[in-house]
């Protein structure tokens, strides 16, 4: 039972984490990220904290949300809480054209209540390539 109790406590929270994070509370999510924690976005990109990838996301994205499918909780090795947020971006790209169903999967991996790695890959260099004449 304290298993599925902290899955679910964990999933609430990823989503609550990425509702707030998309909507540029990042006073709200701050006690949500470990100090320590790592970020890796698609490409290798790292930051270090919501704020920091919202920026970013400004000069990627006119604008950008996702729309969030399922989550899925397991364990590391080591024992730690790992929630898969799976979903879909929509928005548009910076000369206004809109885009939507871009997949996206969020890996967060939680210790002590807080987030201690959070990676993240999308779609968005694939719909790039395309747009440019670029993709497969």
């Amino acid at each position: 039972m304290r298993d599925d109790t902290q899955a679910e406590d964990a999933r609430a929270m990823i989503e609550e984490f990425l509702t707030a994070q998309m909507a540029g509370e990042f006073d709200r999510v701050a006690h949500m990220i470990a100090p320590d924690c790592e970020i890796v976005f698609t490409g290798g990109r790292r930051f270090a904290s919501a704020a920091e990838i919202a920026a970013f996301n400004a000069r990627r994205y006119a604008h950008v949300a996702k729309r969030l499918e399922r989550a899925d909780v397991g364990r590391t090795e080591t024992g730690r809480l790992v929630v898969y947020s799976l979903g879909a971006l929509h928005g548009a790209w910076p000369d206004g054209a809109p885009f939507d169903d871009n997949r996206y999967v969020d890996r967060f991996e939680i210790a002590g209540g807080r987030i201690v790695r959070w990676e993240v890959w999308n779609d968005s260099a694939e719909r790039l390539l395309t747009r440019h004449g670029l993709g497969g």
